[in-house]
């Protein structure tokens, strides 16, 4: 049955706060959350998506992340009834992305460090004398 685990409870409420109940914390590392998707993944998604498809879900989840960005700052409006979510669309696109690390072998934290040292390095001074950022 869609949604529901073998013992017959819903996976939503499975899930729900799994994360803080098993560990105590309400937030998570970036480590964590590798770990914690890949537990998922292997409780309920059965396998990774192969590297090709996730990619796909990941173009799919930014598109909708952005179609958010441009009815709620842009010039679009949102359509009658529609009751978008910014965070949800931001972590649907988290979750693919560490799903993709996850599949390559890529530490999403060691790379986080790497690309905050390149553009600190490449970048300490050049914004604070950009004229389109100081008026």
């Amino acid at each position: 049955m869609p949604g529901v685990n073998k013992n017959g409870k819903s996976r939503k409420k499975t899930m729900e706060n799994k994360y803080a109940i098993k560990t105590g914390k309400t937030t998570m590392t970036i480590k964590e959350a590798q770990e914690a998707v890949d537990q998922w993944v292997k409780t309920y998604g059965v396998r990774y998506f192969s590297e090709l498809t996730n990619m796909a879900c990941l173009t799919e989840e930014v598109g909708e992340l952005a179609r958010v960005v441009a009815r709620k700052y842009g010039d679009q409006s949102f359509k009658k009834g529609e009751q978008p979510n910014l965070g949800e669309e931001m972590a649907d696109v988290m979750w693919v992305l560490i799903c993709l690390a996850n599949q390559t072998g890529v530490d999403l934290t060691e790379e986080l460090q790497k690309s905050f040292e390149k553009k600190t390095k490449r970048d300490a001074t050049r914004h604070l004398n950009n004229p389109k950022l100081l008026g």
